[in-house]
């Protein structure tokens, strides 16, 4: 059978128009023997000769039917209603030509002729596809599909078609559902999944529930895990209404699932206020959260976006990335692609006066913990003056508002990177208190966003698609996490509710311990956790140990002085910070210190600013640790 479906289509033509002809033949000869008790002269000239009419003119109607053009596989309802057609045609044409042919024919004959072919024809085809679906579904991976509604079915009548998975079994809450067969397909309750996996072989379940709630599919992944399948899903409900998606596209589960935050809907009023008909621009406009913000901010139809960015790339993709987005949407939105350094104050002042810039969203810093500690005086140098430069060129260029994108790393830091954006709060925090400026100033400080740049996630996807190990620098590590589009809303949502000065905490959720995060990622992916317990798995989890300046957990506020504001997701803190007189002066210091490339001046200076520097490393600046190496050497 299998060499059969492999013919070419002519030869398969020719093949189905001899069998039809038999079958045409057989039935014409049963349904006369059937009919007559006395058999003699049943095989006259006459009866011959009707039989060589209704042959070729059976075949004929089935040709123009389509029933050779048909795919054995895909054959439907259609194909049922074309066996029919031709069936009739067939039956007139042996009577009208047993009529002319004056043959003794009886009235019943046709009848029994048909019930004959149709049941030869039509039945020899459903086989057919029957056989043909098995020999396909051999070659198939079975697979269970979470969800027994719309989607669910859709994607049964999806699976049926294609060569890659077949359903065996629906898996769905609703109890007016359970014990239903769908499509072919039986709807169990989710205690059956087990049972299910081990009589089927199921390697994979496909998750068919896009207009569930991240806290339910959060919910249905925690169960999932235990049985460590790998778990696809089909894309989300937005998409398959737009058709950027089809109901078959399978995508990973995104981490955003396991953790189980709802979105809460932006107050467009708030989204609107700094950026709707105004020019906004965006430091760091290529980086992860930057490029997010202009995403954001195009969607509000600014009237111009103004994007700075060092890295020439970056900048690139990010601007082509704008102007096709807003030209398929029709956006009379200006875009203007800058490259710039936030230390160099001309340059920024030059943009911002050059485009009458109304808003600045400053996103632009060095963040990744372990390459500041090992660059301690760039760090120094983006992080703190860049912030200062760009808040100062705000200032001389009658910026109406700066929002500065901050960490949680800034709260108690035992690194050099939260030192230095806790520092960037502070110059923002007393430029707000100085007289002589219509720059309205705020911080918005929150903890990792999924999937940028230097992000565990996609680092853990990595290592277990080359099949492992997972590094992981601590068992108990701990850390926020947010969506990236979630946390661009809400900075631009608290941007707009800042008064001067204000220090605005996004409510991260519940902190996740980044192991358990490993783990779910490898079960999900279908695989096992090596550990005691289980020496024969599939990917071990490394520690490699705590890097410079990590911390086991983070924070988000330095004291409990907290209040609610009217977004459930952003909170405003009451921190500690010093007038602009005195932060100056330390802030010369600092300047002097980066100058002379004195690290030990520079450490000395961060521990007394009010700062609540706390480092778990001796300097690890590594230009530093190359000259103390030299020195020893001498």
């Amino acid at each position: 059978m299998d060499r059969l479906f492999t013919l070419s289509r002519p030869i398969k033509r020719l093949i189905s128009v001899l069998i039809d002809s038999l079958f045409i033949v057989f039935a014409y000869w049963l349904a006369i023997f059937l009919r007559f008790e006395n058999h003699d002269g049943i095989f006259s000239s006459g009866y011959w000769l009707v039989l060589s009419i209704i042959v070729p003119v059976t075949i004929l109607a089935n040709i123009n039917l389509g029933l050779y053009r048909a795919v054995i596989r895909f054959l439907g309802s259609m194909a049922i209603v074309a066996v029919t057609v031709s069936v009739f045609i067939s039956a007139s044409a042996l009577a009208i030509g047993s009529m002319f042919i004056d043959v003794q024919m009886p009235r019943s004959i046709p009848i029994i002729y048909s019930a004959f072919l149709i049941i030869l024809i039509g039945g020899s085809r459903l086989v057919m596809r029957s056989w043909a679906s098995n020999l396909n579904n051999r070659k198939k991976s079975n697979v269970i599909i979470y969800g027994a509604g719309s989607s669910g079915i859709q994607l049964v009548n999806a699976l049926n078609q294609s060569v890659e998975y077949s359903p065996v079994a629906f898996i769905d809450d609703d109890k007016g559902l359970q014990k239903l067969s769908i499509n072919g397909v039986k709807v169990y309750h989710k205690k059956h999944i087990e049972q299910l996996i081990n009589k089927h072989n199921v390697q994979r379940i496909l998750l068919a529930v896009p207009s569930a709630s991240k806290n339910q599919r959060a919910k249905i992944l925690n169960e999932l895990e235990a049985h460590k399948l790998e778990v696809l899903a089909i894309p989300g409900m937005t998409d398959l209404v737009s058709g950027k998606a089809k109901i078959d596209d399978f995508v990973e589960v995104s981490i955003d699932d396991l953790l189980g935050r709802d979105p809460v809907p932006p107050n467009s009023d708030l989204m609107h206020a700094d950026i709707k008909n105004k020019v906004v621009m965006v430091t760091g406009a290529g980086g992860s959260i930057g490029s997010e913000l202009c995403r954001q901010i195009v969607l509000q139809e600014p009237q111009a976006i103004v994007l700075f960015e060092l890295t020439e790339f970056a900048l690139y993709a990010i601007h082509k990335e704008l102007e096709y987005f807003i030209a398929e949407q029709g956006f009379a939105v200006e875009l203007y692609p800058m490259l710039g350094s936030v230390v160099k104050q001309n340059r920024l002042e030059k943009v911002m006066r050059a485009f009458k810039v109304q808003t600045v969203y400053h996103a632009a810093a060095y963040k990744h913990v372990p390459i500041v500690e090992h660059n301690v005086i760039e760090g120094v140098r983006n992080n703190i003056f860049g912030t200062l430069r760009c808040a100062q060129a705000a200032i001389n260029s009658n910026v109406e508002t700066f929002v500065l994108i901050s960490t949680d790393k800034a709260v108690r830091p035992t690194n050099v990177m939260g030192t230095t954006k806790r520092m960037a709060e502070l110059c923002l925090q007393a430029l707000a208190e100085k007289k002589g400026h219509n720059t309205r100033f705020c911080m918005v400080r929150f903890g990792n966003v999924l999937g940028s740049s230097g992000s565990v996630v996609p680092l853990f996807k990595s290592q277990i698609a080359k099949g492992g190990p997972i590094t992981l620098t601590h068992k108990d590590i701990t850390r926020y996490f947010m969506t990236i589009p979630e946390a661009a809303q809400l900075v631009i949502q608290a941007g707009a509710m800042g008064m001067g000065g204000d220090v605005f905490v996004l409510d991260m959720g519940k902190p996740v311990k980044i192991y358990d995060l490993a783990s779910k990622l490898i079960h999900l992916s279908g695989l096992h956790l090596i550990h005691e317990g289980n020496p024969n798995g599939d990917i071990a989890i490394v520690e490699t140990g705590l890097r410079p300046g990590e911390k086991l957990y983070e924070e988000l506020l330095i004291g409990d002085d907290v209040e609610l504001t009217g977004n459930e997701r952003i909170m405003t803190a009451s921190e500690v910070f010093l007038p602009w007189d005195e932060l100056n002066l330390m802030l010369t210091d600092l300047h002097e210190a980066c100058v002379r490339f004195d690290q030990q001046s520079i450490r000395d200076i961060l521990l007394n600013a009010p700062t609540g520097f706390a480092p778990s490393d001796d300097i690890c600046d590594l230009v530093y640790l190359q000259g103390q190496g030299q020195d020893s050497r001498v």
